[in-house]
């Protein structure tokens, strides 16, 4: 039985809707399904294709394709050689794998500031925080809107850091007119279901540079190679033999989740454009309530937006963010809340880390709700979200 809505009436809607949710197709499982009843599930030639398919797409040298982004964001962090005594500056605004990426590898994030405005990490801030310890930047796309690549750019080329674009929220979106994926050091991709296109599981890093796409290659594959110019002890003795020069992880996609992304790369301009319909329509309705806070997009950006985030004016509702993310629910409308701010966890709490480091990043996540944003909503689910959040605004507002 449904629940009773803010209003003691029935909710907007009968069904509920997700904040994010895949889009498989027919075209898709025949994908998969090829596989699974050819010669190779995993370590097959689709790997090999999907690489290739994502090199083109993003306009970078080279792809690799590993079982999840945070492997992805790992195996950067070993191709940039960091390590114990390093330094890796990130935002708090993201989920914990941006941070924790530095520590797989013994390193310490540092948490820069975000702009108040976009939720992006702040150059400025990037810049203050930098020490001779400083070895990377890790910066997110958050929501899916590129970073200020240029100004970090500037600042990495400057210190001489290595520069990582988390693009987990970003498959599809451009910067400048160029693709993310072409413009960092290293670009590190996340295919999770509610991601704009998914494999399951899985990620990717792409790279211009072939010294660190042999390096992501060894992180994502045992620190083992086949190639004769990487062997110390070579010749081969014959096809079996390889060797193992670093130590490395098993990150590997299988051949079915990279024949599923092959599948799902055709359709991404579809569904961005879906998604851009979707975020255009939330943009004229909530810059109509001066309850609700937009993040605001900078130009350079040409925005695939993964997350839609509304900012809660708290001080002009008679209500908590909790109160108001029950209401949603009740009115069907399941919202999401990305993210708690990385350092507030208790195991960054037991590593020294406090609160107040980051106050924009800190105010930002107190009003923070991610709305339904996918491309198989129809207009019905755009309207049914608006006039939820419409009708719990007017119901308690000041």
């Amino acid at each position: 039985m449904d629940r009773l809505a803010v209003d003691g009436g029935m909710p907007v809607r009968t069904e509920k809707i997700y904040y994010g949710r895949q889009w498989i197709d027919e075209e898709d499982v025949k994908a998969v399904s090829e596989v699974l009843t050819s010669d190779f599930v995993t370590c097959g030639p689709k790997v090999a294709e999907l690489e290739r398919a994502l090199a083109e797409y993003t306009g970078a040298g080279y792809a690799v394709a590993v079982s999840n982004g945070t492997a992805a964001l790992h195996c950067a962090c070993i191709a940039a050689g960091i390590g114990p005594g390093d330094e890796v500056i990130t935002t708090p605004l993201t989920f914990a794998a941006s941070a924790n990426c530095a520590l797989y590898c013994g390193a310490q994030p540092v948490f820069a500031d975000v702009d108040p405005k976009t939720y992006n990490i702040d150059p400025a801030s990037i810049e203050s925080h930098i020490t001779e310890k400083t070895k990377a930047v890790v910066a997110v796309d958050f929501t899916g809107q590129a970073a200020k690549i240029r100004e970090i750019r500037e600042i990495c080329d400057k210190h001489g850091l290595i520069f990582i674009e988390d693009a987990a929220h970003s498959i599809g979106t451009k910067y400048e007119g160029k693709p993310a994926g072409s413009l960092a050091d290293m670009t590190c991709f996340s295919f999770h279901p509610v991601k704009t296109i998914t494999s399951g599981e899985g990620g990717a890093v792409t790279a211009n540079d072939r010294e660190l796409y042999k390096k992501l290659v060894l992180a994502h594959t045992h620190g083992i190679t086949h190639e004769e110019e990487q062997m110390e002890e070579g010749p081969h003795e014959g096809p079996w033999y390889y060797e193992q020069i670093s130590l490395g992880y098993n990150y590997r996609m299988t051949d079915f989740q990279a024949a599923l992304l092959l599948s799902q790369l055709k359709k991404l301009d579809r569904f961005a454009e879906r998604r851009k319909e979707i975020v255009r329509r939330y943009n004229e309705a909530f810059q109509m309530l001066p309850e609700i806070i937009v993040q605001e997009e900078i130009p350079e950006s040409d925005t695939c937006r993964h997350l839609y985030i509304i900012r809660l004016d708290l001080e002009k509702l008679a209500c908590t963010r909790r109160q108001f993310y029950d209401a949603m629910a009740a009115e069907n409308v399941q919202c999401q809340i990305h993210y708690v701010p990385v350092y507030w966890f208790p195991y960054y709490r037991h590593l020294g880390y406090k609160k107040g480091l980051c106050p924009n990043a800190e105010e930002i996540y107190k009003g923070i709700v991610s709305i339904p944003l996918y491309p198989r909503m129809t207009g019905q689910d755009v309207e049914d979200v608006i006039r939820a959040v419409e009708k719990i605004v007017q119901h308690y507002r000041k």
